[in-house]
C-alpha cells in the first residue's frame, strides 16, 4: 500500500522512539525524522494475538507523543519475540536474558514488529504487523553468559540484537531483516 506523505527535511517524520535501531533504519533509507521519546510502559495488553499486541503497543507509542506533534506524520513501532505461544519483550535483568536465550537456542521463533503510522491531515492510522521467522543455533551456557556480559541483550525483544553481536547465534532468517 503506497501512502502519499509530505515528509521532507523541513517537515520530518516523528519517530515515537529513541531506539538506535529504529533511527538507523530510517537514516539508511533516507527518511528525514525527528525522534521523540515515547512515555508508555511496554506491557502486554489484553490482546491475545501477538501481532495485535505489537500493533497495540506501537499505537500507544504514537498516542503518547501525538499531543506535541499535532500536524506531523508519526511512526510508532514495537517488536516482540514469540516461541510456543510465549511472548518475550525486553529483558529487565540477566536472569530474564538467560531464561529467554535458553528457550530460544536451537529453535525457530517468530519476531513480530507492529507499526502504526499516523497521518494528521486525514486522521488516518495505518496499522500493520510484519513477521520474520528466525532460527537460532544451539548455544552453550558459556556463549549465553558471554553474550549477556556484553550488555547488548538489554533493551532488545527476546534478549538479542540480530544486527549486532547477537548475529553470531542466528542460523537462518525467513522474512524481513529490517522489521525485527
Amino acid at each position: 500500500m503506497m501512502i502519499y506523505h509530505p515528509i521532507n527535511k523541513n517537515n520530518p517524520l516523528v519517530l515515537a522512539s529513541i531506539s538506535p535501531r529504529r533511527k538507523a533504519i530510517l537514516k539508511q533509507i533516507g527518511i528525514p525524522f525527528e525522534p521523540a521519546k515515547s512515555t508508555i510502559e511496554e506491557t502486554i495488553c489484553g490482546e491475545t494475538q501477538p501481532a495485535d499486541i505489537a500493533c497495540h503497543i506501537a499505537t500507544r507509542k504514537v498516542e503518547s507523543v501525538q499531543h506535541a506533534y499535532k500536524n506531523r506524520w508519526i511512526l510508532g513501532a514495537d517488536t516482540i519475540v514469540v516461541i510456543n505461544k510465549t511472548i518475550f519483550g525486553k529483558p529487565k535483568n540477566p536472569g530474564e536474558c538467560r531464561a529467554m536465550l535458553h528457550l530460544l537456542k536451537g529453535k525457530t521463533h517468530d519476531v513480530i514488529t507492529g507499526f502504526c503510522i499516523h497521518d494528521p491531515g486525514k486522521k488516518l492510522v495505518h496499522l500493520e504487523a510484519v513477521m520474520t521467522k528466525v532460527k537460532t543455533k544451539e548455544l552453550s551456557d558459556l556463549e549465553i553468559e558471554a553474550y549477556i556480559n556484553t550488555d547488548e541483550p538489554f533493551g532488545k525483544a527476546g534478549a538479542y540484537a540480530i544486527q549486532g553481536i547477537g548475529s553470531f547465534m542466528i542460523e537462518k532468517i525467513n522474512g524481513s531483516y529490517f522489521f525485527e
